[in-house]
């Protein structure tokens, strides 16, 4: 039996192993029933049943610990730790773990303050109409109040701009601008160069600009080529896209007395002025398209009652819508209108003041203002914001938070955190800030609430 107990000591063996071994000596000592210890002859004690043999099968065998895994010891006792503590400490630290990921998702979601567009279902491709509005201050349609700003002799007159209150007043800007060109330079002072000729630099700049290359003069139907021209530029701003044809009126009186050489104020318009007003003939014919683009005729006529005598209209000139301009011609002004141009060689006539008084004096003598209306395109695109319940809860304002932990300030959004929607920015991939919509008011967000905000952006 000792040999049987020291077999239980034998390092790395497993239980198979062992219950073999004790198997094997048994037989061994069941064939010797005796043995000799020196010369004496001993008897042997009677060997156990195979019935008792066979219970130490079910010796139980404490399976060594596998090699290289450390020994986990209590540091308070210093003893091992039971294999079951520690599949019991680590299976609650696997809990602690993911309830503090899903914490901390609940925060991240709930306080985000940036979120991706599905593009397939969040975005609306851009949708283009086309839009009309007043072309003066305040999106106003008729002109009736007209003040210039005074220029000094040293300046040289190349045109005057036109606003609709005094300059000095609070409002007061800028609707449109009048120039007289002429192509030899007469008309204006030269200032002692003969090429420095102010309304030859008219004539030629918007020469280059409107007409087509191979043409040289401004012409009508009324009196062919022209070198005299009154021009008409709207302010771009104002015009938008482009100037809206068959929306504007130009109202012109005719001139009761002209200072031959500079009408800078002293053109005169008489109560019994006679006076007309200028449409395009969009009505009664297609545009020409030209290099500047589409072209019409400026023709007598109003908006309300369309061209006069359309079988023969009376022309005045050419407006390039494309362009917000109005070109006059020059000799047809001083045969209809009397506007009697300086065309004098190096004489200051201050000519574009002419065609100013002409239209100014309209409405104090008709009550017939300027009218004119802008027209452009404008290019739209959607972007719906669905912000779902669980999303955008809290706020990066200062005051939602309070001490060094950043806290909730409101106890009563502590586990149901609010905040209130003012501002949708629109961020490119670099989270570069390209464009914000203000919501009209404050929108409550919670929990229990999910918005759909719809952005437009037009451009």
């Amino acid at each position: 039996m000792n040999k049987i107990i020291d077999l239980k000591q034998l390092p790395n063996q497993s239980q198979r192993e062992r219950s073999s071994r004790t198997r094997e000596s048994a037989r061994e000592i069941e064939r010797s029933p005796e043995r000799e210890v020196g010369r004496t002859r001993v008897e042997q004690e009677p060997m156990a049943r195979p019935q008792e043999l066979r219970t130490l099968d079910t010796i139980t065998v404490k399976e060594p610990r596998p090699e290289g895994r450390p020994v986990i010891q209590d540091p308070l006792t210093g003893g091992e730790i039971a294999e079951e503590t520690i599949t019991s400490i680590q299976n609650q630290a696997v809990d602690d773990y993911i309830q503090q990921v899903t914490n901390q998702n609940s925060i991240i979601n709930g306080g985000k303050t940036f979120q991706l567009f599905d593009i397939n279902g969040d975005i609306i491709d851009a949708s283009k109409e086309t839009v009309t509005a007043g072309l003066w201050s305040d999106n106003l349609t008729e002109l009736q109040n007209y003040f210039t700003q005074s220029m000094t002799a040293a300046q040289s007159q190349y045109y005057v701009n036109v606003n609709q209150k005094l300059p000095s007043l609070t409002g007061s800007a800028t609707q449109y601008a009048l120039a007289y060109g002429n192509a030899l330079g007469s008309g204006s002072s030269t200032n002692g160069s003969i090429d420095d000729a102010p309304s030859r630099a008219i004539y030629s700049q918007y020469r280059q600009l409107l007409l087509n290359k191979d043409v040289t003069r401004f012409s009508t139907p009324a009196s062919g080529s022209t070198d005299s021209i009154y021009v008409i530029n709207f302010q771009r701003n104002r015009a938008k896209e482009k100037l809206d044809p068959g929306n504007f009126e130009i109202p012109l009186s005719t001139l009761s007395s002209s200072q031959a050489l500079d009408a800078t104020g002293s053109v005169a318009i008489s109560g019994a002025a006679n006076t007309f007003t200028l449409i395009d003939d969009s009505t009664i014919a297609s545009a020409s398209n030209e290099d500047a683009g589409n072209v019409y005729f400026v023709v007598s006529g109003s908006i309300a009652n369309g061209v006069y005598n359309p079988s023969a209209p009376h022309y005045y000139g050419r407006v390039y819508c494309d362009h917000s301009t109005i070109v006059l011609d020059g000799d047809v002004l001083d045969t209809k209108l009397g506007f009697v141009t300086n065309t004098g060689s190096n004489s200051n006539g201050s000519n574009h003041y002419r065609l100013h008084h002409s239209i100014s004096g309209s409405y104090p003598v008709a009550t017939k203002g300027f009218k004119a209306r802008n027209k452009e395109t404008v290019s739209s695109t959607f972007y719906f914001v669905r912000v779902k319940n669980g999303d955008f809860n809290y706020s990066n304002n200062p005051s939602y938070v309070t001490g060094d932990q950043g806290d909730i300030l409101q106890d009563g959004y502590i586990g149901d955190p609010k905040s209130y929607i003012t501002t949708v920015g629109l961020y490119n991939d670099s989270r570069e800030l390209l464009a914000i919509a203000k919501l009209s008011k404050p929108l409550l967000k919670s929990k229990k609430r999910e918005l759909n905000v719809r952005v437009k952006l037009e451009y």
